[in-house]
């Protein structure tokens, strides 16, 4: 196979690897969700860096292998994913010494699958479905050796500040200012959802600055940024901020299986079923950790 056969743009779809490749379509999905090949969902559908497909290609034409060498490689030891203050609290309190990158669940979904971190935080709702998380890893994460477990049920609504006009839904942030979450996030995923079951026309709204984050989300809101986030319950409370509750989401862990049972996320995960834990939830608000720990889906 010739440089000649390799497109000439940076990122190549699904049909055109299959094409290169001379495989199905199918394989190809499945290549990509088992980690075997790079890819990339940064814009919600599978794309392939073609100088990393080079490479892949080299290294399989000189006996190496991209699963192999990947499956050989040592996670490093960080929680990727979704933001949740809760976790980002436990993760602190614990000293089990993970660190953390929180940038959207389809990121830390991606970023798990090459194998960037140990654990990814996810909020993923299938609108087809109607399920939680389970539908997206099961694709993506299909041959990894690979977990998710339960970590909260979460209150997710409208947060506004104190003497505002309480909304009731959300067609009635129609002119106000709104804090969006990153494309990719699951926050911003279900928001559009919810957005077009009520009909609600997205370009009528008016958008600040990104938040990235929970506690980014409710602080624009508490300094006057913006109106209303759409965010959790314990968001509000910690800001001294109003909260109309509109869904309850399902906040799970994506673990990699090998470091369920490594001391770092051993001593996370112990820490979670402590007094001082199930005292923060509490405070918090907006949270059942009932079920925390429970295997959702297995690989």
């Amino acid at each position: 196979m010739t440089d000649d056969a390799f497109p000439d743009h940076e990122y190549l779809t699904v049909k055109e690897l299959a094409v290169l490749l001379r495989l199905k379509d199918r394989k190809v999905y499945d290549l990509a969700a088992s980690g075997a090949v790079p890819c990339s969902r940064a814009t919600g559908k599978l794309l392939f860096p073609a100088t990393e497909i080079r490479e892949w290609i080299e290294r399989a034409k000189s006996g190496g292998d991209w699963l192999t060498t990947k499956g050989s490689v040592t996670r490093p030891p960080i929680l990727l994913g979704s933001h949740d203050p809760l976790l980002d609290w436990a993760i602190r309190q614990s000293g089990c010494g993970l660190a953390t990158y929180y940038d959207g669940s389809l990121d830390g979904l991606d970023r798990f699958v090459r194998g960037d971190g140990v654990a990814a935080g996810v909020h993923i709702h299938d609108a087809k479905s109607g399920d939680w998380n389970v539908p997206a890893v099961s694709r993506a994460a299909r041959g990894l050796n690979a977990v998710l477990v339960s970590f909260a049920i979460r209150r997710r609504g409208l947060v506004f500040r104190s003497g505002e006009p309480a909304p009731s839904k959300l067609s009635d942030l129609v002119g106000r200012r709104i804090v969006p979450r990153q494309p990719g996030s699951g926050t911003d995923t279900l928001f559009r959802q919810l957005a077009a079951q009520e009909g609600l026309d997205m370009s009528a709204l008016d958008f600040a600055d990104v938040a990235r984050t929970e506690d980014g989300a409710v602080e624009a809101v508490r300094r006057g940024e913006a109106d209303a986030a759409f965010g959790i319950e314990a968001g509000a409370h910690s800001y001294g901020l109003e909260f109309l509750p509109l869904i309850e989401e399902q906040f799970a862990l994506l673990v990699d299986r090998k470091a369920w049972f490594e001391p770092q996320v051993r001593k996370l995960i112990s820490f979670c079923g402590t007094e001082p834990f199930l005292a923060r939830a509490r405070t918090y608000g907006g949270y059942d950790v009932q079920d925390l720990g429970a295997v959702v889906w297995n690989s």
